[in-house]
């Protein structure tokens, strides 16, 4: 068979894609040895693949069309910007041509199922680390829970905590609050879950008082009070107490409590 017309054959289509017998491919390795225009037919070939690897990449998005448009060296009308891959395209009668051509489009369809099943690999993987993620966060949260609830029960328990009811006012006869007075530490933790939510702009303000004369001092302003579920908040107190009062205040606190707006007030009782 002349040179020519073995190229034509589309049996080198078929050696490049692995499709021949041991056989066969001996033979079409002999002709390479003898002939340079058939090792260069199927240096060409070889490159042609690996363009269609290349086009097969996460970042170029191909379908059976564009690998037979890059094969047969023509563009895609709908798709200006996509790479033509220009083969050797030298005539070839045989319909043997059309079957080495379809064997490398078959390598070329395997090549773009394997990105797709890479990608949804990775899809998955990444789905599986953001549930991963999102279960540690929640035991974070949940451990911290635990400690906060832990110190709680153990401020509530400590000797020397001095606890004060507070009772609803005339703003909101069924509010309640309590206050947990530690004097060494000088710390007052107040539990708020019978406080009504703050309408927006409003914050709670916590207030020190003595009493003869009345004299109110700001111990700070509740700002987180609907974020937490608890409703139990700590604040500093160096001041000799004699009363606490919550009030409701606009954003950001006021220098002197708003009567009209106290919620809550408990006397500390004399020992």
């Amino acid at each position: 068979m002349e040179k020519e017309k073995y190229i034509a054959s589309g049996i080198l289509e078929l050696y490049v894609a692995g499709s021949l017998s041991v056989e066969e491919n001996k033979e079409v390795y002999n002709r390479m040895q003898e002939h340079p225009e058939v090792l260069q037919e199927v240096l060409d070939i070889e490159a042609a693949i690996v363009k269609l690897t290349k086009a097969a990449g996460p970042k170029n998005k191909i379908t059976f069309s564009t690998i037979w448009n890059a094969i047969k060296g023509t563009s895609n009308d709908t798709a200006s910007d996509t790479k033509v891959l220009t083969l050797n395209t030298k005539p070839k009668n045989s319909w043997y041509n059309y079957t080495g051509w379809a064997a490398a489009i078959i390598l070329g369809g395997g090549l773009l199922w394997m990105n797709n099943q890479n990608n949804t690999l990775q899809t998955q993987v990444s789905e599986i680390q953001t549930e991963k993620d999102f279960f540690e966060t929640q035991i974070e949260d949940l451990n911290d829970d635990l400690a906060d609830s832990k110190k709680i029960i153990n401020v509530f328990r400590d000797k020397d905590i001095i606890s004060i009811p507070l009772a609803g006012q005339a703003i909101y006869p069924r509010a309640y609050a309590q206050a947990y007075w530690n004097k060494e530490d000088k710390i007052v933790y107040l539990d708020l879950a019978g406080l009504p939510e703050p309408p927006d702009g409003k914050v709670y303000q916590v207030w020190s008082l003595t009493l003869n004369p009345l004299t109110p001092t700001s111990l700070g302003t509740i700002d987180d009070f609907k974020s937490d579920d608890n409703k139990i908040f700590s604040l500093a107190n160096t001041k000799a107490s004699q009363a606490f009062g919550i009030t409701l205040e606009p954003a950001g606190g006021s220098i002197s409590p708003t009567l009209e707006q106290l919620y809550a007030l408990g006397v500390i009782e004399s020992s």
